[in-house]
């Protein structure tokens, strides 16, 4: 099944719901990376949300990026999309290993340990968007959750899964995104609460091979779900040599005509890919002559 993101509204418009499964997004960012079991959950459920959120987004050209800056050994996480599902991103540590957690599970929490989560949302005005939290669990869903009700004050559950193989590829990857309206009923937001408690987790939603719509009909059972669009998602990254180029370039004179004067071709990796480009002296020198 190829990945993709569900929106829908449900209990007359008082509730609004995102879903997707993204398990190639995920393998394809965990090949890309060569990240452990447990960078893998976690960039996981981060390139989700990114995904989910990105889609939240109006207008054709608005970007959105959620970063951690944390103490754990993972050192922090980096993810990037857009409002048409392209997602990227990477651990600064894409190498930690922790034993499993006490419930037998990767334990993304001890990898991230104490920090800050941050969503920028680029809307093309004079400055972007910032809003901050401090890290609630580290598990990331949570942290989310407390985002959206802290930051935006809209009152939202967050869940994300991960579910690994034994040879640590990506079995299922997902998540779920629901909000309610200024204008909900105590009713809903009642029954909301008593759906999302007795809730499966997200990674045995997609263990039984639940697609995104058959999560949200669960989470919001008995509350007339209406599906309004779908979309795909990919691991999408824009980097290209030309981008890289420009790079260089904005390092200056200085810089450039050191690696001249090594005498020895240079390679750049993006960050998000982990794509490698190389210049040779030549190029450059041509580097030069279009720098300030």
């Amino acid at each position: 099944m190829k990945d993709y993101i569900v929106r829908a509204t449900a209990a007359n418009n008082q509730v609004r719901a995102f879903a997707a499964t993204t398990r190639e997004v995920v393998e394809t960012a965990r090949a890309a990376h060569n990240t452990s079991p447990v960078a893998t959950a976690a960039l996981g459920r981060l390139l989700t949300a990114g995904a989910l959120m990105g889609s939240m987004m109006k207008n054709e050209k608005d970007m959105l990026t959620i970063k951690i800056q944390c103490d754990g050994p993972i050192q922090g996480l980096t993810v990037t999309a857009d409002v048409a599902g392209n997602v990227k991103g990477f651990v600064e540590n894409p190498d930690v290993m922790l034993p499993p957690s006490k419930k037998g599970k990767l334990d993304v929490a001890s990898a991230l340990g104490l920090g800050v989560l941050s969503v920028i949302k680029d809307m093309g005005l004079k400055e972007p968007y910032v809003g901050q939290t401090i890290l609630t669990t580290s598990e990331i869903a949570e942290d989310l959750t407390y985002y959206f009700a802290t930051s935006e004050q809209v009152p939202s559950s967050v869940g994300l899964g991960v579910l690994m193989e034994k040879d640590n590829t990506v079995k299922q990857a997902g998540g779920f995104i629901i909000q309610v309206m200024p204008f909900v009923e105590d009713a809903v937001v009642d029954k909301l609460e008593a759906n999302i408690a007795k809730l499966d987790s997200v990674t045995s939603m997609l263990d039984k091979g639940y697609s995104p719509e058959k999560i949200l009909e669960t989470v919001l059972e008995g509350m007339d779900v209406q599906y309004t669009d779908t979309m795909p998602t990919a691991f999408n990254c824009n980097c290209s040599k030309s981008r890289v180029e420009k790079a260089l370039i904005s390092i200056g004179k200085k810089d450039i005509q050191e690696m001249i004067n090594d005498g020895k071709p240079i390679e750049m990796h993006c960050h998000f890919c982990n794509t490698s480009y190389q210049f040779t002296v030549e190029e450059l020198k041509d580097i030069l002559k279009k720098s300030k």
